[in-house]
């Protein structure tokens, strides 16, 4: 029975695949940052082999200790923790810079690095769950964008160094899936207006304003998570997978595009969707 440590279970696409990946018989080691997250998460798997294991991908120290919840051998790894700091850049901290980075990127590199012995035993397969968000920036989510980006550039760079040792390294890319990232959308821009200094809520409040129009026409594009699960699975089992799945044609034709459409348009194209002014009110 093959087995995989997906990371980021308790909800979303994590959990999605969990359940997928348990239902086509495959053990899955799945991370929860609650107890009670884990516990419903086994319930929901009903009798499918599912283990729940507590982790933070920013806690060097349950990292490490998860080595010894893990077995001897394991077949792949979804890394698919990870959290959107969204909000112009100027308004960001620096700490918030670093939180995105720790959980998006560091966290899963850590994590990555922890298994990669027992990867190597299987000749197994290392997964990332990146985003059209790590082809294409935008504005209002530039801290996230930049740590997808990380994400492809590390995966690349990652599929060539273990290739000695038979590990295939995947990147799957969903553009906006339905997820508490888009259902808690309009609730999120709120929290971080107020947040925002008196200054900076003057500055920016025709992209805060521009966001509230384009949040609604978002969440009505956003796909369901079983489509990406479904991605993942197929870049967990295809003898020969690709290095890229863009889940959705709508994904693949908006990356090709992006390759061909000069910056001036893609920027006017962007500012038109997310309401984005060109000139101080």
């Amino acid at each position: 029975m093959p087995s995989v440590l997906i990371s980021g279970a308790s909800r979303g696409i994590g959990r999605a695949t969990t359940l997928r990946m348990a239902r086509a018989g495959w053990t899955v080691y799945a991370t929860v940052r609650q107890p009670a997250d884990g516990e419903e998460l086994v319930a929901a798997a009903a009798g499918s082999e599912v283990k729940a294991l507590l982790l933070d991908v920013t806690d060097d120290v349950q990292i490490a200790a998860l080595d010894g919840e893990l077995p001897e051998r394991l077949d792949a790894v979804v890394n698919n923790a990870g959290i959107v700091v969204s909000g112009p850049l100027e308004t960001l901290s620096a700490e918030d810079v670093r939180e995105q980075f720790e959980v998006n990127v560091v966290g899963a590199v850590a994590l990555t690095n922890l298994v990669l012995p027992r990867l190597r035993e299987a000749r197994g397969r290392i997964v990332f769950v990146s985003s059209l968000s790590g082809v294409i920036s935008t504005p209002m989510t530039g801290a996230y964008n930049a740590s997808k980006f990380a994400i492809e550039a590390i995966a690349d760079a990652w599929r060539l160094e273990l290739r000695p040792w038979g590990i295939k390294v995947v990147l799957v890319e969903p553009a906006m899936t339905d997820t508490d990232l888009w259902r808690n959308a309009p609730e999120t821009l709120e929290a971080e207006a107020a947040e925002m200094s008196e200054e900076h809520r003057q500055l920016y409040g025709e992209h805060l304003d521009g966001m509230r129009r384009a949040v609604p026409r978002i969440q009505k594009m956003a796909k369901p998570v079983e489509g990406v699960a479904a991605t993942i699975e197929r870049a967990l089992t295809s003898a020969r997978p690709r290095a890229r799945y863009a889940v959705g044609v709508d994904v693949k034709v908006q990356a090709a595009l992006s390759g061909l459409t000069p910056d001036r348009v893609k920027d006017a194209a962007f500012g038109r969707l997310t309401g984005t002014p060109t000139r101080p009110r």
